[in-house]
């Protein structure tokens, strides 16, 4: 059984990873979701190699290997094409696995809006991230400094792999939302419809890059890191990453309704930073998936995408607030782009709403019909 971790402490523990990370281990195949009483759909893991794959920096690996996992059956047409795959792309930080909680696992269940036993869903980790090639494999600080284009171009080949020409539906959280857009720049016939949830479509600038560069800057600070050829973990430096991001995910309403007094606020503030601490990546993994970011801005290109796209922001997301440019005016430089922002209320979980489907799940099924 999974953990759960009920009120305020769900929108602040969850997005101490910006993606939402489990905190409670990987569900297995067969396990039961929690909630009512049933059976998660089956998962199935593998992984999968790439020989010389060459990042955009120029860098080579001699092998770039992926961890993803699978739920559903590949359902094909006359001309041998699957029809019914989804990929879901996760944030910074986590991995393919934070889809099978429960918030947002109820989508695989049966009868849900992305139900295993219709749709052939694809949970890949990216790369720096999971089971998937990173720094801490070996190489260090030598690893190439991967981009969201280098991951977009390793998750194609994944497509390829698996017999995919064109997905049903593109989803993705935070920076699997940035990559969302990044895929349908890069790779705009794969996809027949795209949901991003939680980012924007501008360089990564203002605040948003700030708690970015100072979380990285801790690390680098820390006497341990030792240039990233550290024998233990820099612990402090990773403190101050961890709190930040702590507050980057956070819910205000929420915690304030449920760490109403002083002595409650400390306590989530100490369970925050030990569960923060304890799933953190390797710190040279971190300064990574931190740093994928900077070449992000995807603005000027956005009419390369075609396809149906439903644009999801929350109005609590203290990483992507109202206010940041002009979502609503930007989208419609896509042909049939749409842009919703989610009322902050006491149930919203700030920037980790992007996990919780019950706040867009409507949306989805509204998506789906309309790309048919």
């Amino acid at each position: 059984m999974m953990t759960r971790i009920e009120g305020a402490a769900a929108g602040l523990l969850t997005g101490t990873m910006l993606a939402g990370t489990m905190l409670a281990g990987t569900m297995l195949a067969g396990t039961m979701l929690a909630g009512p009483a049933r059976a998660a759909p089956a998962v199935a893991e593998a992984d999968f190699a790439t020989s010389d794959f060459r990042f955009g920096d120029g860098k080579r690996l001699p092998e770039l290997k992926q961890h993803y996992r699978t739920l559903g059956t590949p359902v094909k047409n006359a001309r041998g094409e699957i029809t019914n795959a989804v990929m879901v792309l996760h944030g910074t930080g986590g991995t393919g696995a934070q889809f099978l909680q429960p918030q947002f696992a109820r989508l695989f269940e049966k009868g849900g809006t992305l139900d295993a036993a219709k749709y052939f869903i694809i949970l890949p980790d990216g790369i720096g991230h999971g089971g998937s090639s990173k720094p801490s494999d070996g190489l260090k600080m030598a690893f190439p400094a991967y981009d969201y284009a280098d991951m977009v171009k390793a998750q194609a080949l994944l497509l390829d792999h698996l017999g995919v020409k064109t997905l049903r539906l593109l989803m993705g959280t935070s920076m699997g939302c940035m990559m969302g857009f990044q895929f349908g720049i890069d790779q705009p016939a794969r996809a027949q419809a795209i949901m991003p949830l939680a980012c924007n479509v501008i360089e990564l600038a203002g605040r948003n890059r700030m708690w970015r560069a100072m979380a990285i800057q801790a690390i680098k600070a820390d006497p341990d890191w030792q240039d990233g050829n550290y024998t233990r973990q820099p612990l402090n430096g990773m403190r101050v990453g961890v709190a930040l991001q702590a507050m980057a995910s956070s819910a205000p309403l929420r915690m304030q309704a449920d760490a109403p007094t002083r002595a409650a606020a400390d306590q989530l503030a100490s369970r925050a930073m030990e569960t923060g601490l304890a799933g953190s990546a390797d710190a040279n993994d971190r300064i990574y998936q931190l740093e994928a970011s900077r070449n992000y801005k995807p603005l000027a290109r956005l009419s390369r995408i075609k396809v149906p796209v439903t644009w999801v922001n929350s109005a609590d997301d203290f990483i992507n607030p109202p206010g940041i440019g002009q979502p609503a005016q930007w989208a419609r430089a896509m042909p049939k782009g749409r842009f919703v922002l989610i009322p902050e209320t006491a149930e919203t979980r700030g920037h980790s709403t992007h996990t919780w489907s019950q706040f867009w799940d409507g949306e989805l099924k509204a998506l789906l019909a309309r790309s048919e």
